[in-house]
């Protein structure tokens, strides 16, 4: 195995081009050819598919790609230790998150991290479906529910806690739910998992404290992006369930009603794959996303979040 063979070929593919991949080795494009070509010769199998403008990878070139692309940063992670520049998180990192997560809790803690390292550059992926952390290139995972793939390591970030809620022009023309039973006559705006094609039931509890997975119907759904529905409802268009922090955010749009109903939760965890030498901007990442979070869980139970709609609490029970 030659590691500048590798080096070439990754270069090449991340690029594009020989000749770009040339230029910023400082080798001639016949050689990052050649080059190229013995490890295709090797390996028994085309890398590219060529054109006398662009190169493009194979099947075979991308699985291949994928690997050595990932031994090369570990070598780099391992030299940067080595060399004591490890210390100092810094470099590129890249981190998916869901649009709800990434909205309403997130974003406000992204602007700490930056004035503390600068020198890591932040990627974020805001999308609502999972992604292979490995073969997408993520260094982490923000997402919801208990993890299931043993391959990733995980750290809790928060329980957050469910309420129901609408705006103040749709509660005084619909008026407010006593009990759950109520939410039958209310219109209610349900977001479809794009996992199951079903919307998602909301969690919530009855009279005697037990919890309830309510399985609604409803004409009014939304597909693909969640926070499009806590839009619609801040907007007059109907209750809908959502997380205390995003709600939050809304002010006096959103009200709580059924408060009663409330208290269960998600939890949210940020996964990263099991790496012998973690990267200190990740370490870094992680530690302080999950000091804020519950920095900023502490501040919402001591009262400055769990406002949002608490009028007349008292005569809903």
């Amino acid at each position: 195995m030659q590691l500048g063979s590798i080096e070439l070929f990754c270069k090449a593919a991340a690029l594009g081009s020989f000749t770009a991949a040339a230029e910023a080795l400082g080798i001639t494009p016949a050689a990052v050819s050649r080059s190229v070509a013995r490890l295709e010769s090797r390996l028994g199998a085309r890398l590219f598919t060529r054109s006398t403008r662009r190169i493009r990878l194979t099947a075979e070139g991308q699985a291949y790609h994928q690997h050595c692309q990932q031994a090369l940063d570990q070598i780099a992670e391992a030299e940067r230790a080595i060399a004591g520049r490890q210390q100092v998180p810094q470099g590129r990192l890249r981190v998916s998150v869901g649009t709800v997560y990434a909205q309403y809790r997130l974003m406000a803690l992204l602007p700490g991290f930056q004035a503390r390292y600068p020198q890591v550059a932040l990627e974020l992926h805001v999308a609502n479906h999972n992604v292979d952390l490995v073969a997408d290139g993520h260094d982490l995972a923000i997402r919801p529910g208990e993890p299931g793939d043993s391959a990733l390591i995980a750290r809790k970030l928060e329980d957050a806690t469910l309420g129901v809620f609408g705006a103040p022009s749709y509660l005084s023309r619909c008026g407010r739910p006593q009990r759950l039973e109520d939410l039958a006559r209310h219109d209610r705006l349900l977001f479809v998992r794009p996992s199951t094609g079903r919307p998602m039931p909301w969690l919530l509890r009855d009279d005697q404290g037990q919890d309830v997975d309510l399985n609604l119907d409803s004409p009014w759904q939304v597909h693909d992006d969640v926070q499009a529905s806590l839009l619609w409802a801040a907007h007059g268009g109907g209750l809908v369930q959502t997380y205390h922090f995003a709600a939050a955010t809304f002010g006096g749009a959103l009200e709580e009603v059924l408060p009663q109903t409330a208290g269960r939760s998600r939890p949210f965890y940020v996964l990263y794959p099991h790496q012998r030498l973690l990267s200190a901007r990740v370490r870094a990442f992680v530690d302080y996303l999950c000091r804020s979070v519950q920095e900023h869980q502490t501040s919402f139970q001591a009262g400055e979040g769990r406002s949002v709609g608490r009028e007349g609490e008292g005569v809903l029970r």
